[in-house]
């Protein structure tokens, strides 16, 4: 899987375009028609633990489901609108007054309920409507105080804590839920081409990182789907850091870890880069890196039609291996990866702290092994993988280079150009 530019730094147009309208009209509806099938799937779960209905509440779950849609951080103040619940034969949808036209032009198959502000005066009423004597909710996320308060309005019905039930429904994507991944890591790779020529030595971190987003906005992005990580030199040791006024150093590592959303479904992904003439020791630990991430694609690739799939504990292990080996840094310390869709991280989990169960298939997921030295540097590469076990496929989806990309050569050793290699 080698990588499909070489010899020139990225263009925007070695990327994907936008998708049109007619794209989206087809995803849109490709949602609708798989919603009863997702529903069957839940129904059938229920039937087979006994339970009579299920009460959601997460985003993303609320899009799958029912259609509804919010924007994200939108749930905290949407109260309790967009949250559903599904029975035997319906699905209510609840709202207040804000979102209820938004509700039955998004979610026409379900009956939509405008119960206010208050779901504990409602919840008796709701479950008797759905004929629910036992009801699942998701432990993750109803707060304990909501739970005892619709424990207490319902205490003739069992509340039935439940976890991971729609996460791994999700887990396993479509062919539009593929397209609309790949599409957003489209607009990622051209906003990252884009922004290169911006990128040298004195430029801060805030400035950079706030053109990337502008740029992924522009460039087909509905929303980011997290908030842009610009980090330089020592700063990107912090695998979670935000960028700052901090000026961009020559020779120093500039990390870059951001995504966009389009139609609900996101990209994540990081690229190390430099900044004038890399150190020896920084490109070095790029390299580490480079393998680590490159061992674990090739172990997919060997297993991709394997029974069973590989898990994502013994792939962290392979990457960590690589890096173990090398003996010169330690392993990065969070998973090697994490699914994405309509959440930026969902199943499957890649990591230490992930299961023996093989990965799910079709699926998407990011593999990201890094390198931390306190005080001195990081490099982490993220892409994302497609994997689909059926058809004997493995394709990257993040299609920016991987290879070195040293920029602003010129102006830090007083000649050359930028450089790929």
């Amino acid at each position: 899987m080698a990588d499909p530019l070489s010899g020139a730094l990225p263009q925007p147009a070695d990327f994907a375009p936008p998708p049109d309208a007619a794209t989206r009209r087809r995803w849109t509806e490709a949602d609708r028609a798989q919603r009863p099938a997702r529903l069957a799937a839940l129904r059938s779960r229920l039937a087979a633990e006994g339970i009579d209905a299920y009460f959601g509440m997460r985003p993303e779950h609320m899009r799958w489901v029912t259609g509804f849609t919010l924007a994200e951080g939108e749930e905290k103040v949407a109260s309790h609108s967009g949250q559903f619940l599904v029975g035997a034969d319906e699905v209510i949808l609840l709202t207040d007054s804000r979102y209820t036209i938004q509700a039955r032009r998004e979610a026409p198959a379900a009956v939509v309920d405008e119960i206010g502000y208050s779901l504990p005066d409602r919840w008796a009423g709701l479950l008797a409507r759905v004929g629910a004597r036992r009801v699942a909710l998701e432990t993750a996320v109803v707060p304990h105080a909501l739970w005892q308060r619709l424990e207490a309005a319902a205490p003739d019905v069992e509340h039935v804590p439940v976890d991971g039930w729609l996460e791994a429904m999700r887990a396993v994507k479509t062919a539009d839920e593929i397209e609309r991944i790949a599409a957003a890591c489209a607009v990622a790779d051209r906003a990252l081409a884009a922004l290169l020529p911006h990128i040298h030595a004195g430029v801060t971190e805030h400035d950079l990182a706030l053109r990337l987003e502008w740029l992924l906005r522009t460039g087909g992005a509905e929303a980011l789907a997290f908030d842009v990580a610009c980090l330089g030199g020592p700063e990107a040791a912090l695998p979670h850091g935000a960028p700052g006024d901090r000026p961009v150093r020559a020779g120093a590592v500039l990390l870059f870890d951001f995504g966009a959303q389009v139609d609900g479904y996101r990209s994540d992904m990081t690229r190390t880069l430099f900044v004038g003439d890399p150190s020896e020791r920084d490109l070095a630990v790029y390299e580490v890196v480079r393998r680590a991430q490159l061992a674990v694609i090739e172990e997919l690739e060997a297993r991709v039609s394997s029974t069973p799939l590989p898990d994502g504990l013994a792939l962290d292990g392979v990457a960590r291996a690589v890096i173990e080996h090398d003996g010169r840094w330690p392993a990065y310390g969070h998973g090697l990866g994490h699914g994405i869709g309509l959440a930026t991280h969902e199943l499957p989990r890649l990591g230490q702290t992930a299961t023996a169960d093989p990965l799910p298939s079709p699926t998407v997921f990011s593999v990201e092994p890094g390198i931390y030295l306190e005080g001195e540097t990081g490099v982490r590469i993220e892409d994302l993988v497609h994997l689909d076990a059926s058809r004997g496929l493995l394709d990257r989806l993040t299609l920016f280079p991987r290879t070195v990309i040293a920029l602003d050569v010129g102006r830090s050793s007083g000649g050359g150009a930028p450089s790929l290699w």
